[in-house]
């Protein structure tokens, strides 16, 4: 005797032959994709033809040595704080109308004295700065 109730077979997905359709349709697509290349604007850039400079922008030279030691204007500064920089690019932009601080550091100076040079220039009120870099070759 079976006194178990009779077990329904659900009907069940096989996913394989979907996955199979589903690999086939994305071959097609790579196969039939066009891939079209981005072209290259051709410009004729146009030409101006100047005077040169009438006159030389005023600007402040600041030199960081490699050991920290800093020249404003090619003048060595006795100290290397701070304050005392600042007072000397005071001095240095005495006179001058918006001059341009340029800081010629060496590659081997300290990133703290390149920022002493800045926080000098910004207590100063030398908004303008640069930096100096030599031309080298192209990698």
């Amino acid at each position: 005797m079976n006194f178990r109730k009779p077990r329904r077979d659900e009907p069940e997905i096989n996913l394989i032959p979907f996955i199979d359709v589903l690999l086939v349709v994305i071959i097609f697509l790579m196969l039939s994709t066009t891939f079209t290349r981005l072209t290259a604007l051709e410009l004729t850039l146009p030409t101006a033809h100047t005077r040169p400079l009438e006159q030389k922008p005023q600007e402040v030279v600041v030199s960081v040595a490699a050991d920290g030691r800093y020249a404003v204007n090619q003048r060595l500064v006795e100290g290397r704080s701070v304050e005392l920089l600042a007072a000397e690019l005071r001095a240095a932009a005495q006179g001058l109308q918006q001059p341009m601080v340029i800081v010629n550091a060496d590659a081997t100076a300290a990133h703290q004295s390149v920022v002493n040079v800045m926080d000098a220039a910004r207590r100063v009120g030398l908004a303008r700065l640069t930096f100096a870099t030599r031309g080298g070759e192209q990698y």
